[in-house]
Parts: structure tokens; C-alpha cells; sequence
């Protein structure tokens, strides 16, 4: 039986190693050799953590767990055909699990703009601009999000590192000594970017603005970036020496491209269970995958592993014969400790209750600790929390 998983993020990984602990077979192919842990690369820019520190080899992971690794970028997926085509072969299979992640919307001039949440490389990108704007010591730095014209719920909109980024950049500057000299401005499209948070969550987010020192610009459409600035569908700019947008998600060109079933936005359409409509042998998880239009529903990485957990549970029981299902509906809410560099706060939505809680000083040390807990955990050094 032949198991492949595409992608080695959050998604992939936690599906090799939830294979594995079923004692199956299973190989993961990702077009780079490392995890990379995304929720902390927020620190990266500020100088709080390394590059090489915020990544999880796959070779190391794979030995751990008892894997198989192919480092090969996907090109082509023939679902019908049962195989996948990469840059260096072709790769036949029995069951697929697909956790490629997702592509962005793009938006005129996007060349001209760092994202925090695009290639792992550009973390680095975004500090080296950083230190240079730190060392002429003054400027404008614009941060924001934007969404998916074909997403009106945000769905796919992943503003949170944006804010975080935002708050830690502010820390920065004042350790500097430059908060008055380099004016910091997040902007958004939406009129009210953070809703999706909840209500009580987005009722707080002036006072950060407003303790962190930084202007806000909501509400209009973006027409284009340039190498200034941000024009806006008014015709408006907002100037800008340095732009960090997370752009609104799109699906991968190479989903688009395949013989899946999609939604408007290109996600791959699931059941519950995760299994791909039409593809009894096919699951879909983390951000490749269409999820239930929720209020407190969004592609977080804690999501992504959720999903990874209920595919290869219904896998191993279709497999084995046995009755009992599982469903990623049960377990979706938005939950995150968005730090500000010098504290953070606890956020989460479910079904039943929003919540914000302020975590001066020692919510910055938590994440800190998770971040650490997240790469011991996974490497089998310390005991793994259910759930985290």
C-alpha cells in the first residue's frame, strides 16, 4: 500500500506522524527540507530568534517517527490517474493526503511588499530592511492584511502575525529610541480587519493601536503598491519606506491545475472527515483545504494538525474495517496567543464564548515556551498535551 502526504508544514507532518503511530507505511514529499515553524517567525525580523532556530529538519522528524522523505517539488496532481508529478519523477499512490499549503491573492505591485507569512526566507528579507530603516533612523512602516474577493466570510484572510509583527516592530523602535522618528501605520482593506477575533477581541484592538503608537488606515480597497507606497482604489497613498502585507489566500495554481473538486477560492472541496468529494482514496487537510464557512472557524496551524488527526483516523478505520468516524467540525474554533513583544494576549472563539484577556510581560513568555514545547514535543523529548 502505497501512502503519500504532500507538504511538510503543520498539516503534512502531523499526518506522518499520526500514520506512523497506526504502524503504516508512509512517505512525505516537500520541496524543502525543513518544517518551518511559522507561528514564531514573528521574531524573526526583531532579531529575537533565529532563522535556523524557527525550523524542524524533516530528515531529523522523519528518523524520529520512522517516515520516509522526499525533498521534490509537486507539479502536476492526477487524482483520477492515482499519481503525482514532481520536478524529478513521477509518484504513483494508494492514498494521498494533500497539505500543500495555500498561494495568495495577487494584488498589483505585491512585488513590492514582505510578507511574514510568505517564504520562510522572507522573515530574513524583512529584518535586513528592518535593521537598515533602524540604522537611517527614520521612515514609515506600513503592516496590513488583505482578503480574497472570492472569500466575502475571511475565511482565508490570516491577519493575527500582522498584528503581531506590528507590536513587536513598535517594541523595537522604542528600545531604539525611535518611536518618534519611524511612524508605524497598519492598514486594511476591511473596515473592521479582526472581527473574525470576535467582538469583545475587536473592541480591544484601539487601545493596542493606540499603546503600541501606530496610526490606522481601514476601509478602502488596494489598488496597487509601488516602491513609495500604498495606492488605494480612491486614489489615494498612504507612503510607505516599508511595506509587510499579508496578502488575502488563494488556492495553489497547481490545485487549480488538477482534476479536484474546488470551491470559488480553489480550496479542495472536503466532507467532514476531511475525504475529498468523489475520492474515496483522497483527504485534503490544513490550508489546501476548503473549510466550513464558521464565524469561529479559520486556517490556523492547531487546525491544520486537527484535520491531520481526523483524515488518518478515518483512513485507519476505513482501512481496518472498523465503524467509528471522526469530524474536524467538532474541534473548530480560533484560539492564539498574539504576542506584542513585551506581553501578549489570549484570544479565542468558539461557538459559545469569545474571549480576550491582556497578558502583560508574561504572555510574551509563553509563546516563547510553546514555541520551545512545539519542537521538543514533536522531536519525542517531552511528553506532547493533547491538542497543542
Amino acid at each position: 500500500m502505497n501512502i503519500l502526504i504532500l507538504g511538510g508544514g503543520f498539516a503534512g507532518v502531523e499526518a506522518a506522524i499520526k500514520l506512523r503511530q497506526y504502524k503504516h507505511e508512509v512517505t512525505l514529499i516537500s520541496d524543502r527540507d525543513y518544517m518551518f515553524i511559522y507561528p514564531v517567525s514573528i521574531w524573526i525580523p526583531v532579531g529575537k530568534r533565529s532563522f535556523e532556530d524557527t525550523q524542524l529538519k524533516l530528515s531529523d522528524l522523519a528518523k524520529v517517527h520512522g517516515f520516509k522523505v522526499i525533498i521534490d517539488q509537486i507539479t502536476h496532481i492526477e487524482a483520477n490517474k492515482n499519481r503525482v508529478h514532481a520536478a524529478t519523477q513521477t509518484y504513483a499512490f494508494d492514498y494521498l493526503f494533500i497539505a500543500l499549503g495555500m498561494g495568495k491573492v495577487q494584488v498589483k505591485g505585491l512585488e513590492h511588499t514582505h510578507s511574514i507569512c510568505g517564504k520562510p526566507e522572507e522573515s530574513v528579507v524583512i529584518k535586513d530592511l528592518l535593521e537598515n530603516l533602524i540604522t537611517k533612523g527614520e521612515g514609515h512602516i506600513t503592516v496590513g492584511f488583505g482578503g480574497n474577493p472570492k472569500d466575502p466570510k475571511g475565511m482565508t484572510v490570516r491577519g493575527g502575525p500582522a498584528f503581531e509583527l506590528l507590536f513587536n516592530i513598535s517594541v523595537l523602535l522604542k528600545e531604539k529610541g525611535l518611536r518618534d522618528r519611524i511612524r508605524l501605520t497598519f492598514f486594511a482593506p476591511m473596515a473592521e480587519p479582526g472581527k473574525r477575533m470576535g467582538d469583545k477581541a475587536l473592541g480591544k484592538m484601539g487601545s493596542f493601536f493606540k499603546h503600541y503608537h501606530a496610526e490606522t488606515h481601514f476601509g478602502k480597497k488596494i489598488k496597487m503598491f509601488t516602491d513609495t507606497g500604498i495606492t488605494f482604489e480612491d486614489d489615494s497613498n498612504l507612503p510607505s519606506d516599508l511595506t509587510l502585507f499579508i496578502s488575502g489566500g488563494d488556492g495553489l495554481q497547481l490545485i487549480k491545475d488538477s482534476d479536484l473538486p474546488l470551491n470559488d477560492t480553489g480550496f479542495i472541496k472536503i466532507d467532514e472527515g476531511c475525504g475529498v468529494e468523489g475520492f474515496p482514496n483522497i483527504y485534503a487537510i490544513g490550508d489546501a483545504a476548503a473549510i466550513v464557512e464558521l464565524p469561529w472557524a479559520a486556517k490556523q496551524g492547531h487546525v491544520a494538525e486537527v484535520m491531520a488527526d481526523v483524515a488518518t483516523y478515518n483512513f485507519n478505520n476505513t482501512i481496518t474495517g472498523k465503524e467509528s468516524r471522526k469530524s474536524y467540525h467538532d474541534s473548530l474554533h480560533i484560539i492564539c496567543v498574539m504576542d506584542s513583544g513585551d506581553g501578549a494576549a489570549f484570544v479565542m472563539r468558539t461557538a459559545h464564548k469569545e474571549l480576550m484577556i491582556p497578558l502583560p510581560i508574561i504572555g510574551h513568555w509563553l509563546k516563547k515556551g510553546w514555541g520551545w514545547y512545539f519542537k521538543n514535543s514533536k522531536m519525542k523529548r517531552m511528553f506532547r498535551i493533547p491538542g497543542m
